[in-house]
């Protein structure tokens, strides 16, 4: 599980599938930023990781600010399911 901040906003919500540096990955929560007085485009604070860590972060069983942080442009993501194709329980 890392944290992803997207400069630009590619078109995801949350639990959508995104293909981000050649792994399949999936969104679990995203927290828009800039809106009102920040860059002139929007970043999204992105938590990612896969499928099997579903569970870890739905339990919060995770430190956010020990995680990975990497950023990114949203021309380099790559959406493979945008979160109203998905059906979560």
């Amino acid at each position: 599980m890392k944290r992803l901040i997207i400069h630009g906003d590619p078109g995801i919500r949350k639990n959508a599938v995104i293909d981000y540096d050649g792994d399949e990955v999936v969104c679990f929560g995203i927290s828009r930023q800039g809106d009102w007085h920040g860059p002139d485009e929007p970043q999204l604070w992105c938590t990612i990781g896969t499928e099997d860590e579903r569970e870890d972060y739905q339990k919060r069983n995770f430190v956010p600010h020990w995680l990975e942080t990497e950023s990114v442009d949203a021309e380099a993501i790559d959406v493979i399911k945008r979160a109203d194709d998905i059906a979560v329980s």
